[in-house]
């Protein structure tokens, strides 16, 4: 029998879906299941964007251009202008979700043995995204007791080596809802100039900033031109996760042109969904301010109900959907699989996401999750009451209640 390779055997686990075959014979069990594991909100995707796509007389679903429909690549251009960014549209690659922008990033402009730092706990699947391209993520660590607020400049440059080609920053972050402020992609930016690094932000949650905070991107910082590689999506923007609709956006010419040839090697991103991302972008500043408001309210929710939970450690995330918690636990992972698997309140249970995954440094995270609040009110309350119980009896409990 042949064997199977060995870098499929060295791809990262997904610790916000390992659990799913379980999740799924749970609810066959009659159990009610909260899903808190991953960010598919429960928001509705603007409905005249879907009117829209219903009405299109097409009777093909053709391919497209590798680089993405150009009436979209215009539209994200402008939207991108309203935001303060100005490009055009050949600075602007629409990839098959923002997953496939940093890998065509990765592999544009990153040799096999590069090293690409990230402040650490990041979003899992940067970890297999690297794998896939032979490059050796470095952690720079943050923690929880600080809301994960990013480390000093001094820490990401004494991680820089020969080897080092660029920084990754999510902003505002997945997976811990923290949001970097201008001073601090400032700082960022004058580093990866003075080294010489490319600086990639995933900046898809932009949207979603809370407390009358102000969002920078580095596609703002001039003089960075060459550097800055933005991933974007509008798969949480507008809650068409299933869209598969991203893009890369980039001043250098030169990264514009390499990605072009990865994008055509797969042929096109998805047709009905760049359709569909037109229509929502048209949509978006009537769209996006009562989803806003709607999240706000519910980080408000998650907040006090940790806040109020005995020997939980969190704090209030700045931007995005997601909340790191420490439990009193020795292994979260084995506690979120205890939650989902052996423990159920008023018919229900609750599933997360173990924060051991999203760190690259052995030993973090061991007591940590992740929280997706993308549940409306109710149901979050109603989560929150079960996790709340099961934390009170959980065997594994270090601190008495």
């Amino acid at each position: 029998m042949p064997n199977v390779s060995k870098r499929s055997q060295e791809v990262p686990l997904s610790p916000f879906r390992k659990l799913a075959t379980l999740a799924e014979q749970v609810k066959q069990e009659g159990r009610k299941v909260y899903h808190l594991n991953i960010g598919q909100p429960d928001i509705l995707t603007p409905p005249g964007a879907i009117a829209r796509l219903k009405e299109m007389p097409f009777s093909i679903v053709p391919y497209t251009p590798a680089e993405g429909l150009y009436s979209l690549r215009k539209a994200m251009a402008f939207y991108y202008g309203r935001m303060g960014i100005p490009v055009v549209p050949e600075e602007v690659v629409i990839t098959t979700g923002a997953s496939e922008g940093l890998q065509l990033a990765l592999l544009t402009c990153f040799e096999q043995g590069d090293e690409v730092i990230i402040p650490e706990p990041f979003y899992a699947n940067y970890s297999g995204f690297a794998q896939i391209a032979g490059v050796r993520v470095v952690p720079v660590k943050s923690n929880i007791e600080t809301g994960f607020t990013m480390p000093g400049i001094s820490d990401f440059e004494a991680l820089i080596t020969p080897r080092t080609k660029g920084i990754l920053l999510c902003n505002p972050s997945n997976p811990t809802g923290t949001f970097y402020p201008k001073e601090v992609v400032l700082a960022l930016g004058d580093l990866v100039r003075r080294y010489g690094l490319f600086l990639l932000v995933d900046e898809v949650y932009r949207d979603f900033i809370y407390d009358g905070q102000n969002f920078f991107s580095a596609m703002e910082i001039s003089g960075l031109e060459d550097h800055v590689i933005l991933i974007d999506s509008v798969s949480k923007r507008f809650s068409a996760c299933g869209a598969r609709v991203g893009a890369l956006v980039t001043r250098n010419r030169e990264v514009i042109e390499q990605v072009s040839r990865y994008a055509k090697l797969r042929l096109s991103p998805p047709f009905l969904g760049q359709i569909l991302a037109e229509f929502m972008l048209e949509e978006a500043s009537e769209y996006l301010g009562p989803v806003i408001s709607e999240y706000n309210a519910r980080r408000n929710i998650l907040f006090e109900r940790l806040s109020a939970i005995p020997g939980v450690v969190s704090y209030k995330p700045g931007g995005a959907f997601y909340c790191f918690a420490k439990f009193p636990v020795a292994d979260a992972d084995h506690f979120c699989e205890w939650l989902l698997g052996s423990y159920s309140y008023k018919g229900a249970t609750v599933m997360l996401s173990s924060g051991s995954g999203f760190y690259a440094t052995p030993g973090l995270g061991i007591d940590e999750v992740r929280i997706a609040y993308i549940l409306n009110q109710t149901d979050l309350h109603s989560a929150m009451d079960v996790l709340e119980q099961a934390l009170a009896v959980y065997p594994g409990r270090l601190q008495p209640v």
